[in-house]
C-alpha cells in the first residue's frame, strides 16, 4: 500500500511538471519574434588633437529650405559620393532663412564641421543652433545648385573632441 501511494504521488508530480513545462513551452512559442532594429547612422567617435579627419568618418544630414522640391537627397548623394556618411534628409522648418547653404552646428570649430564647410564654399553660414539632426546638419537654400565644392581631403583637430562618425560594420 505504502508502495503503491509512493507511485502515484511522483506520477502525480511528473504530470503537474508535464502540464507546467506544457504551457511556458507554449508560452515562449506564441510569444512575437523581437522586431528588427536599424544600426545608428552614427556613433560618438573621439578625435585626438593633431589627429586628421577624413570624409569617411564623418556623418552629413541635409536639410531643404529652398523651393526646389529633393534638393536635400540631391546634395546627400553628393556628398555620400565624396565618401561622407549617410544621416537624414528632410526639410527645414518653415521660417529658415538660408539663401545658398549653412552648417547648424553647437560644435563650429570641430574638424568634422570644416570638412564639410570646405565643401560647400565660402560663402557657406556656421551657425550655433541644434538641429536635431544626426552628425554635421547642412540646410540648402534656393542659391545652392546640386555640385560640392572640391573642399579639404582632411582636417586636422585642434583639440580633443568627438565627432559623428558612421558606424563600422
Amino acid at each position: 500500500m505504502l508502495q503503491t501511494a509512493k507511485s502515484t504521488l511522483i506520477m502525480v508530480g511528473l504530470c503537474l511538471a508535464l502540464v507546467a513545462a506544457a504551457f511556458w513551452g507554449w508560452s515562449a512559442a506564441t510569444r512575437p519574434f523581437p522586431g528588427k532594429t536599424d544600426p545608428p547612422k552614427c556613433v560618438s567617435t573621439t578625435v585626438d588633437e593633431g589627429e586628421k579627419v577624413f570624409p569617411q568618418q564623418v556623418t552629413v544630414s541635409v536639410l531643404n529650405a529652398s523651393q526646389i522640391n529633393g534638393l536635400a537627397s540631391v546634395t546627400m548623394r553628393s556628398f555620400t559620393d565624396d565618401s561622407f556618411g549617410e544621416g537624414d534628409t528632410g526639410n527645414a522648418p518653415n521660417d529658415t532663412d538660408v539663401v545658398r547653404a549653412a552648417i547648424w552646428t553647437s560644435t563650429p570649430d570641430n574638424p568634422d564641421v570644416q570638412l564639410v564647410a570646405s565643401r560647400l564654399g565660402p560663402d557657406a553660414q556656421i551657425e550655433n543652433r541644434n538641429s536635431g539632426q544626426v552628425g554635421v546638419t547642412v540646410v540648402v537654400g534656393d542659391d545652392f545648385g546640386d555640385d560640392l565644392r572640391k573642399g579639404k581631403r582632411s582636417v586636422r583637430a585642434m583639440a580633443d573632441t568627438e565627432i559623428c562618425s558612421p558606424p563600422v560594420s
